[in-house]
C-alpha cells in the first residue's frame, strides 16, 4: 500500500478518509492539518494566545500538547493528580518526562489538596459514580487553574470517538441541555470562567495513537482503573462496531449533529451567579464541586488523604 500524498511505502490506513499515508504524511500533514483546519475554522485561539492543555499521561493529551508546540503556540500543560494509587503516580511521571524532554513547562495540581478528597475516596462514598465526580472535579480545576495562572484557554484532549460517544449518549437520553452545549468550542459565558476547546475532535484516537507512535511519544496504555462500567466504554465499542462496517459513520454522526442538528438546541438562558464557596459560575448559591465537597468529606472524614482501595 502507497501513501495517497507521497506515493511512498504507508504506514497508516485511514479508511474513513479512503487514504493510506507514510508516517511522515500522516504525522506532519493529515493530522497536523486537521488540528489546524480545527483551532481556525472554529476560532479557538489565536498565535499570541496562552494554552493550558489539560494533560493526564495518555495518548490524547500527549498528542495534543505535542501538536500545539510543534504549531508555536504558547502552550503549558496541566496535570491532575487524583490519588489514584500508582496510575497516577505513572501518569504524572509521564508527563513530567515529556514536558522535560520538549523543554515546557507543567502545572501540577492535587486534588487532595484543592477538594480534600482524592478520586478513589469519592467513588468509595457511592454516592455518585468514579467518572461523575471525578469530571466534575476536573472541569473545576482546569478552570481554577487557568484563571490563577493568566491562560486564555484550556484545551482538552477529547478526540473525535469521545465527542460521539457522548453524542450518542445525550441522544438516547434526549439530554436538551448538554445537546446545547455539545461543541469543539465553549466560550465563557460568566468572569469565572476560561473559554474551553477540544481542537482533537476531527482526530480519531486510533489516529491520536498511530501519532504518538510514529512521534515516539510515551503515554499510559492502559485505563483508568476506575473507568470500568463506564457506559461511555459501552457507547464506543457500539460505535467502533458501526465504523468498521461503514468507515466515516462517527465523523458524518458528530459534523451532521454539528452542521445541521445543534441549532435546534438553543441555549436554555439559565442566569449564573458567583458561589458564594469559590466564587465560580453556578446556577444556584453553591456550585456542584462545593456541594460535592462538603457531602464527600463528610463521609470519609475519618479516612487519610492517601487513602485507595486494595490493589490500586
Amino acid at each position: 500500500m502507497k501513501c495517497t500524498r507521497c506515493r511512498t511505502r504507508a504506514a497508516v490506513e485511514v479508511p474513513r478518509a479512503n487514504a493510506a499515508f507514510c508516517g511522515d504524511c500522516f504525522t506532519e500533514s493529515y493530522v497536523r492539518n486537521l488540528v489546524t483546519r480545527a483551532i481556525r475554522h472554529d476560532r479557538m485561539f489565536g498565535p499570541d494566545a496562552r494554552v493550558l492543555v489539560a494533560v493526564s499521561g495518555g495518548k490524547d493529551s500527549l498528542a495534543l500538547w505535542d501538536l500545539l508546540l510543534d504549531l508555536g503556540y504558547q502552550a503549558d500543560g496541566l496535570y491532575l493528580g487524583l490519588g489514584i494509587g500508582g496510575y497516577s503516580t505513572r501518569s504524572h511521571v509521564v508527563c513530567q518526562e515529556f514536558a522535560d524532554a520538549r523543554g515546557a513547562k507543567l502545572v501540577t495540581v492535587d486534588v487532595a489538596d484543592r477538594a480534600g478528597f482524592t478520586i478513589p475516596q469519592a467513588a468509595a462514598t457511592k454516592r455518585r459514580p468514579a467518572c461523575a465526580i471525578c469530571g466534575l472535579s476536573k472541569r473545576h480545576l482546569f478552570n481554577a487553574a487557568a484563571k490563577e495562572g493568566g491562560y486564555d484557554v484550556v484545551a482538552t484532549g477529547h478526540n473525535l470517538d469521545d465527542e460521539v460517544a457522548v453524542l450518542l449518549g445525550n441522544v438516547l437520553r434526549w439530554e436538551t441541555g448538554y445537546l446545547a452545549r455539545q461543541s469543539p468550542v465553549l466560550e465563557s459565558t460568566h468572569p469565572s470562567l476560561v473559554k474551553k476547546v477540544k481542537p482533537l475532535y476531527r482526530v480519531a484516537e486510533r489516529e491520536t495513537a498511530a501519532y504518538c507512535v510514529l512521534k515516539g511519544i510515551d503515554y499510559v496504555v492502559e485505563e483508568c482503573p476506575l473507568v470500568e462500567g463506564n457506559t461511555q466504554m459501552k457507547y464506543k465499542g457500539l460505535l467502533d462496531t458501526l465504523e468498521s462496517q461503514s468507515p466515516g459513520t462517527k465523523h458524518n454522526f458528530l459534523f451532521g449533529f454539528l452542521e445541521k442538528g445543534r441549532a435546534h438546541f438553543p441555549p436554555d438562558g439559565v442566569v449564573l451567579n458567583e458561589c458564594v464557596e469559590c466564587g465560580s459560575a453556578t446556577p444556584s448559591d453553591t456550585c456542584a464541586f462545593c456541594r460535592s465537597k462538603t457531602v464527600i468529606g463528610v463521609a470519609i472524614g475519618s479516612r487519610p488523604r492517601d487513602w485507595a482501595p486494595a490493589g490500586s
